[in-house]
């Protein structure tokens, strides 16, 4: 990979309008229900303190703890004050519930499941020992891979962009877009791309089809301030999920990381 750096305000000229306001990304989405009667995805991986939002999609169900006692929730969750309770319902409810220690949490449907089988699935908290800070930003790759890798930006608002330099399945160079915000030391991003320019000076801005369609997502997590891991979920057809472990190639003069 080259030490050239393409100017962040290039990149968003061509990305324009990909942009939205940044989130928090504390929160995360498990669907619950829905044709196979599931909790989707049945695995997530997330930071102490973040919560997760089960939204129920369809048919009759509740979240419940493997833990007795630790949470039960459907229409509200047992014991919270709030109204509601844990018992099985199918109103397309949704409820969200906070992680915040390490470790890893089974839980299940009661209507289609038991702890550990059936209708089950686990968060797995890690433990914040890492935050990101301004000080990541630079480019990022892997070794064993030289000549692909990650343009990391942690802006001042709360958010990160990665531009992710690489190719697509018949070799032609591919740009991919992330923008979004992170929590401890993992960032979570939206990923696009775009088509329709032409070299300079027959560039046209209008001919460019920006946000035509959402890639997928990037999760970087950071260990430290100089190694990582890049993983990826692709909705383009075509493509597979996967990671790999990213080093830092360069950083910027004066950003401290820590």
């Amino acid at each position: 990979m080259t030490t050239h750096r393409s100017p962040l305000a290039a990149l968003l000229f061509v990305f324009a309008g990909i942009f939205s306001a940044p989130v928090v990304a504390s929160d995360h989405q498990v669907s619950v229900g829905g044709s196979n009667d599931a909790f989707s995805p049945s695995t997530l991986t997330i930071n102490a303190g973040d919560t997760v939002t089960f939204s129920e999609v369809s048919g009759s169900h509740n979240v419940v703890s493997d833990t007795t006692g630790l949470f039960r929730c459907a229409n509200g969750c047992d014991g919270d004050g709030k109204g509601g309770n844990g018992n099985v319902a199918d109103n397309n409810w949704s409820v969200t519930i906070s992680f915040p220690t390490a470790g890893t949490f089974g839980y299940y449907c009661e209507a289609h499941g038991a702890p550990g089988v059936g209708m089950h699935g686990t968060v797995r908290v890690n433990a914040v020992a890492f935050a990101i800070t301004p000080g990541i930003t630079g480019l990022w790759y892997n070794k064993n891979q030289s000549g692909q890798g990650f343009d990391v930006q942690v802006l001042g608002n709360g958010s990160i962009v990665a531009i992710w330099y690489v190719f697509d399945n018949a070799g032609n160079t591919l740009w991919l877009f992330g923008q979004g915000s992170y929590s401890g030391g993992m960032a979570t991003l939206d990923v696009y791309t775009s088509t329709g320019g032409l070299f300079p000076p027959a560039f046209d801005p209008a001919t460019v089809a920006r946000n035509k369609y959402k890639w997928g997502t990037f999760t970087l997590s950071f260990s430290d301030c100089n190694t990582g891991t890049a993983s990826w979920v692709p909705l383009v057809p075509g493509y597979t999920s996967g990671s790999m472990p990213i080093t830092r190639l360069s950083g910027v003069g004066g950003l401290a990381c820590p």
